[in-house]
């Protein structure tokens, strides 16, 4: 029997579907959202669940999605990132918080 892998799409309207409504942007040091209105540090956010999607013939296809919450801000939200070359920069905190996820 075949197993159909869900695609990034697919499980970014999964997660819409549970309430992970905003769009997150991953700065250096923390995560921000609502046009950078709202910024949250490593220690105030949650990774939910994270998702990892490799490019079949294009290495600058892998992402990981990660869904987060963060009880203080009371905001659940999905943050896309490139891994590899193409992450991005970011501080040693906030490297070790997402590494939590994998």
């Amino acid at each position: 029997m075949k197993t159909t892998l869900p695609t990034l799409s697919q499980t970014l309207n999964d997660l819409k579907a549970e309430g992970y409504t905003e769009d997150l942007n991953l700065r250096e040091d923390c995560i921000d959202c609502r046009d950078g209105n709202i910024k949250m540090s490593p220690e105030e956010f949650h990774i939910d669940k994270h998702f990892r999607f490799e490019g079949a013939s294009d290495p600058s296809d892998s992402a990981i999605v990660y869904a987060i919450s963060s009880p203080k801000h009371g905001i659940k939200g999905v943050l896309v990132n490139a891994y590899g070359v193409y992450a991005d920069p970011m501080t040693d905190r906030m490297i070790a918080k997402l590494k939590e996820a994998k």
